[in-house]
Formats: C-alpha cells, structure tokens, sequence
C-alpha cells in the first residue's frame, strides 16, 4: 500500500487537537545545566552529519525542548534523534515520495489543517513540535509500547521493519537518553 494512503490514518481528529496544542504552545522551559550538558554530549555528534554550527545547535535545542516540554509525557530524546536521523538524515529540505517534508518527515495537510503554510514544514522548530507530538500521541494511543507508535508513526501499523530501523538507530544515539530515560531501547515483545 503506498505511504500516502497509509497516512491517512493520521488524519485522526484526536491527534489534530494534540498537534494543534503543540504548535500553539511553542515556550520550551528546561532545565539549564542538563540541556548544557546534553548539548555538549550530542554535538560533536551531528557535526560529523551537519556542517553548519548554528543549524546543529538549534536542531539540538528543539529536540531537548520538545522533549522535554512541560506539562506533556517526555520522550526520549534519543529516539527523536534517531527517528530524524531515519526519516531525512537531519536534512531539513527532504521530501519523501509520499510527500512528507523535513527532518521528521511531517505530512503536508498538517500544516494546511492548523492553518499554516507548507513551506513552514521545512523550518526547523515547526517540523520538531509537529513531529514530536505526533510521536507522543501514538505512545500514549499504544500504552508507551515503542515499536507500535513509530509503526503507526510510519503509517504502517501491523509492520515491523520500520520501527526496528528505528530502534536500532536508537542504539546508535545511547547518550542522547542518559539524563532521565533508560539507557537501551525496550526489549522486543
């Protein structure tokens, strides 16, 4: 089934109002010595994928905040880092052939629903906040069972070689989750 039809199923009226809120809500509050320290931890990591400081640290800072952002069940950062990395490997301006744009590979009516413009999709903070809100939402739709929200993330639910992809990459960002989260992804079921 092509991508595009399988996306429809995120076209849920419950995950709008989430992603609505998200972008709505665009303060990020954290903890200053963690983010230092987390900043310092990844950094040299992306330098190695992206060559521009100032686009590393504010994909690093809006993966932190959306992350961490209040009031919402954190995620782990290590998995954001690894689902980008996946999905456009940290290239802001990839396309899919589905049609999803940018580092998380957001689908297009998201913006059009929340009336905003396509093009906000390639821009960094917007595409994070859509992205991890998505992301969140199939978690606590899947009771935090990984592998299921990224396949529902993918809109391939049932399907299990995307969201090993991912969770293998996850392996690959061990780190990026050393300050509140776990130090491996869960074990499979």
């Amino acid at each position: 089934m092509p991508r595009a039809t399988r996306a429809d199923g995120q076209r849920d009226p419950q995950l709008q109002s989430v992603v609505a809120k998200a972008i709505a809500e665009a303060q990020c509050f954290t903890d200053q010595y963690d983010s230092a320290v987390w900043y310092t931890l990844m950094e040299p990591r992306l330098r190695r994928i992206i060559k521009e400081k100032d686009e590393r640290l504010d994909i690093l800072r809006q993966v932190y905040c959306e992350t961490h952002r209040p009031g919402e069940a954190r995620l782990p950062p290590g998995l954001v880092m690894a689902l980008i990395d996946v999905e456009s490997r940290f290239d802001r301006w990839a396309v899919s052939p589905a049609g999803a744009v940018g580092l998380m590979q957001v689908m297009p009516f998201w913006p059009e629903r929340l009336g905003m413009r396509r093009y906000e999709l390639i821009h960094v903070a917007p595409n994070i906040r859509m992205g991890c809100a998505i992301l969140r939402f199939y978690l606590g739709y899947e009771r935090n069972d990984v592998r299921k929200a990224l396949a529902r993330y993918n809109g391939s639910p049932g399907r299990r070689d995307y969201p090993d992809l991912i969770i293998s990459e996850w392996t690959r960002w061990r780190g990026a989750d050393d300050l509140g989260f776990p130090k491996t992804p869960p074990a499979p079921r």
